[in-house]
């Protein structure tokens, strides 16, 4: 998408191998490369981040030729959002809630995006009609407990336009929670305006989700707008995705999650990556997730724990995809690991619980 068809101009956004080398953030040699790559998924690099991008930062934003590569196991729809979309702008996956995409704009592009095939796109905004589509599907759905307004991402609409969706998703009795899924705060921190936090007023219970994939992503303007949901009552949880090249090592990771605490942002869900179309280079193998989960354990707060989850290809739903600490064994108990590595058996043997369990016996 260009910037002639950004529907929310606000920056000066990088969208071409040119600017991003004129920026400093590609080699001149980089830049057809670069255009080849948006010529499949938009590029889009913020002023925010281009004024303060680490190479870790740097690397989920700017294509590399791998890019270009499509395995045989991914995808365009890698978690199967199509066979659970009964109309446009909904995906009802799970009985008691649904996602709400107004829109399928970003104010920059994630390289690993899951929705590559679908973001950026000329036709990126449900019209009046399909929202009020979307919005009487969900009132004809009283088990609709949860709506998540996702994207692209929502907190690129204006905000009378937030404002008005927030409004009437609160007007539906059975709605009792209202989630947003956002980058926003950590791509352009300016757009966080007092006008835009209010539009998220509601009696309901509002949460923010916010997707940060590294602690060099915390910047004072970062910060700074986080902190604006909190003085509006709203709480702040996170989703990251475990990267290769990025944070797919335990020090960065616990580095990441103790940022996070510290700045009242509670971890939730650590993504191991979908099979989307070229994102192979970004992918680690599930054991190293389950590696890093380990070395975490134990080691920082358990605030500081996100459950680790797999999308299962074909629509059929998240899973915990963490390590087992339990193992039964022949005797009818279980071997469990401690997070030093060190295996006990539950329930113990001998001692004090032996003698319980003689006791009950007689």
């Amino acid at each position: 998408m260009t910037a002639a068809t950004d529907p929310f101009p606000r920056r000066r956004t990088l969208r071409s191998g040119r600017e991003l080398a004129a920026a400093g953030l590609a080699d001149a040699d980089q830049a057809a490369l670069i255009d080849r790559a948006g010529e499949i998924f938009p590029v889009a690099v913020t002023a925010h981040l281009a004024d303060s991008m680490s190479e870790a930062v740097a690397r989920q934003f700017v294509p590399q030729e791998e890019e270009l590569m499509r395995g045989g196991a991914e995808r365009d729809d890698p978690i199967g959002d199509a066979a659970h979309s009964p109309l446009r702008g909904i995906v009802h996956r799970y009985p008691d809630r649904l996602l709400l995409t107004p829109l399928l704009v970003c104010p920059a592009y994630c390289r690993f995006c899951f929705r590559r095939a679908h973001v950026g796109g000329a036709d990126a905004i449900l019209s009046e009609a399909e929202m009020e589509a979307a919005f009487a599907y969900i009132e004809s759905h009283p088990a609709i407990w949860e709506v998540i307004l996702s994207g692209g991402d929502p907190l690129m609409l204006p905000a009378k336009r937030l404002e008005a969706i927030v409004a009437r998703l609160s007007a539906i009795a059975h709605v009792a929670v209202i989630r947003i899924h956002t980058r926003v705060p950590i791509l352009d921190p300016a757009r966080v305006t007092p006008a835009l936090t209010a539009a998220l007023a509601t009696d309901k219970a509002m949460f923010a989700v916010i997707h940060c994939n590294h602690a060099d992503e915390l910047s004072e303007p970062v910060k700074a707008a986080l902190r604006q949901f909190l003085r509006a009552g709203i709480p702040l949880l996170s989703q990251t995705v475990l990267l290769k090249g990025v944070n797919d090592d335990a020090e960065t990771m616990a580095a990441l999650m103790r940022a996070l605490v510290a700045n009242r942002i509670k971890p939730y869900y650590l993504h191991h990556p979908d099979l989307a179309a070229g994102t192979a280079h970004f992918r680690p193998p599930l054991e190293r997730g389950h590696d890093i989960v380990r070395e975490m354990r134990g080691r920082i707060s358990g605030l500081c724990q996100p459950t680790y989850v797999l999308d299962i290809p074909g629509g059929y739903g998240k899973v915990p995809a963490g390590p087992s600490y339990l193992e039964a064994n022949a005797e009818g108990g279980f071997r469990v690991t401690d997070w030093q590595g060190g295996v006990h058996a539950y329930p113990p043997q001998g001692g004090e619980a032996a003698d319980i369990a003689a006791k009950a016996a007689t």
